[in-house]
């Protein structure tokens, strides 16, 4: 098709069901590697690569079930990783294979990853991911095509991201949150579908701070399966707080002090009291 002809004139008028962005979804789905319990993920768009990231969780001898065909829902549980790897051939048409990396190796200390064009790393920000990792402690080495990461226990740190990278982001903030200690990550992005995934991790039990994404895993939370949907806006339908990390929540308006004086009194008081004749009224001067 060369172009569309459009016939205006009329009013547009009816309902149209708009289902999750694609983009939020498939790290949703790399995400509930972290856990072996389930994790429900809704209004999925039905789109290749959803089908190829299913397939590829199934690979990896994943549990992933949806009630419809094409599917818009996804129950994924990861309770036995035997296959920690993305071959090629499943993941040749998908740029977002490489989210698995992260996930994989943060629980299973291994993970094996095909990069879609072989080895090219340059024409992908594939660096940044790897630098992300090794900054956590990663071991990583780079073979005919294939990321290999290998770690005992990612540790906590900081790290800088050359450049603003979404997959590179959602990669080390699903590996940050079973690193031991705290990470603080610089320089992210903080497109939609990077805070949708902010906003299941967070439902999963990870304690992310709104500075930097200042990360820490919250070993309090004992539930780790959790219901998302794949759009922009979090879900509602729960009732879960936040939990946030080295951040003072500011009071709400019923919490301050009515007494307390405002800047403005403040400033007439010092005024006073530099010249007492201001405290009477001009007639009595």
């Amino acid at each position: 098709m060369d172009r569309f002809k459009i016939q205006g004139g009329r009013r547009l008028e009816g309902k149209v069901h708009i289902s999750g962005a694609k983009n939020a979804a498939l790290p949703a789905m790399a995400a509930a590697l972290l856990t072996n319990e389930p994790v429900h993920l809704h209004n999925i768009p039905k789109v290749r690569d959803i089908i190829t990231m299913a397939k590829l969780l199934a690979h990896m001898r994943c549990r992933v079930e949806s009630p419809d065909i094409p599917p818009s829902q996804f129950t994924i549980q990861a309770e036995a990783v035997s296959h920690a790897e993305a071959p090629y051939e499943l993941v040749k048409t998908m740029r977002a294979s490489v989210l698995t990396l992260g996930p994989l190796v943060a629980r299973f200390g291994y993970a094996r990853v095909s990069m879609p064009g072989g080895c090219a790393i340059g024409a992908r920000p594939v660096d940044l991911h790897i630098q992300g990792l090794e900054q956590l402690g990663a071991e990583i080495s780079v073979d005919h095509g294939y990321v290999e990461a290998r770690a005992k226990r990612l540790r906590g740190g900081t790290f800088r991201f050359p450049k603003i990278t979404v997959t590179g982001t959602e990669n080390i903030l699903t590996a940050a949150v079973l690193a031991a200690g705290e990470t603080v990550l610089e320089n992210c992005a903080i497109e939609p579908e990077v805070t949708d995934l902010v906003d299941l991790l967070t439902k999963m039990g990870a304690r992310i701070g709104p500075r930097h994404f200042d990360l820490a895993y919250s070993r309090r939370r004992a539930r780790w399966g959790r219901h998302s949907r794949s759009d922009p806006r979090p879900n509602r339908g729960r009732d879960i707080s936040s939990c946030w990390s080295n951040h003072r929540r500011r009071p709400a308006a019923r919490e301050l002090r009515p007494e307390s004086p405002g800047r403005d009194h403040r400033k007439a008081q010092r005024v006073r009291r530099r010249n007492p004749l201001r405290r009477q009224p001009h007639s009595a001067r």
